[in-house]
């Protein structure tokens, strides 16, 4: 291995240092409220993990491109004029309106993808997409994370009224009745 590629690999270096220095708080503190920062710098690089690992490289959000966006409004468009028939006065002056707003996008969108030149009119075969899911998932932990922390924050200050300290052996010294 290079130099180099070790060093390309810094996010993967951050997760571990923040995961050791989380674990070593933990392990290492008898103190209540910093083995809760210590859980939370050790989640906070499960999270960094699991976004890093997420990433694609020149990867994009998995949205519609404006070429094939101008395609399916050139379709819809089609589908609108053989359903007027079937809808009624009001829906159709309705259909009509979306019918012409649909009309201008899809005019404007192909006439973006013809002065943009052929790559963006053969877009849909060369984008790559980043999955959204670790990110998502990642959104859902963070917000269970704020609650668990907030949860642990709370029984430390009803320990720390019971026993009056938040030092873990002090605290099991008061139990045992030394």
């Amino acid at each position: 291995m290079t130099l180099e590629s070790i060093a390309g690999l810094y996010n993967y270096w951050v997760v571990i240092f923040l995961m050791m220095t989380g674990f070593y708080i933990v392990l290492a503190r008898k103190n209540l409220i910093k083995s809760v920062i210590g859980l939370n710098i050790f989640q906070t690089s499960v999270f960094l993990l699991y976004i890093t690992m997420g990433k694609v490289d020149h990867g994009t959000a998995p949205i519609v491109p404006p070429a094939i966006a101008a395609e399916q409004a050139h379709a819809a468009h089609g589908t609108t004029e053989a359903g007027h028939a079937a809808v009624g006065h009001a829906a159709l002056e309705h259909a009509e309106t979306a019918q012409g707003l649909a009309h201008d996008v899809a005019h404007n969108l192909a006439d973006d993808a013809i002065s943009h030149g052929s790559e963006l009119a053969h877009a849909s075969t060369e984008i790559i997409y980043s999955n959204p899911l670790p990110s998502v998932l990642m959104l859902t932990a963070i917000v269970v994370g704020i609650a668990t922390t907030a949860l642990a924050l709370a029984l430390v200050v009803r320990i720390r009224e019971d026993y009056g300290t938040v030092d873990e052996e002090r605290i099991l010294e008061l139990d045992r009745g030394e």
